[in-house]
């Protein structure tokens, strides 16, 4: 017999203060990778999201995530972005770019914004300019990077593994 048994909806884990990480991201083209992010962020404690441009989210993909954190709908990215730089918080873009930094070794700062770049475009230039630091995920084959809500999830695990309570 094996000492392994099934349970589904297992009660959260607790958590003594909560993150003071929000998670930013740029107009997405899909509202399904919008939806994953929103219930990814949710069950790591995220409270806070910024999503630009016309968002839809998907309640049957974005699940009881939707009601747990507070999602600010707004134009565009780098306004937000200076204003919470103003609120003394770290903004981390999750990019390819010449100088980001390995994911597996970046230490990330606990009061953080994490920004997200739109699908196809990434981040842009101007966003680019207001990071205080790029991380990116190493991908060991084609094509040559994640979805966007796939590294998302990757990402918001890395800050939970570094900061689980």
């Amino acid at each position: 017999m094996s000492d392994f048994i099934h349970q589904r909806h297992k009660p959260a884990s607790e958590i003594t203060q909560p993150r003071e990480l929000i998670v930013a991201c740029a107009p997405m083209r899909s509202n399904v990778n919008l939806s994953r992010i929103v219930r990814a962020a949710a069950c790591c404690g995220v409270q806070k999201m910024i999503a630009c441009g016309n968002p839809k989210i998907d309640p049957k993909i974005a699940r009881d995530g939707i009601n747990q954190i507070e999602i600010l709908v707004r134009r565009s990215l780098p306004p937000v972005l200076k204003e919470l730089q103003q609120q003394k918080y770290q903004l981390v873009g999750l990019e390819q770019t010449t100088h980001s930094q390995n994911m597996h070794t970046y230490s990330f700062p606990e009061r953080a914004v994490l920004v997200i770049g739109n699908e196809r475009k990434g981040i842009t230039e101007e966003v680019l300019k207001l990071l205080d630091a790029v991380v990116e995920i190493p991908v060991y084959g084609m094509p040559y990077s994640y979805n966007a809500a796939t590294a998302t999830c990757m990402a918001l695990y890395e800050y939970c593994r570094q900061y689980p309570d």
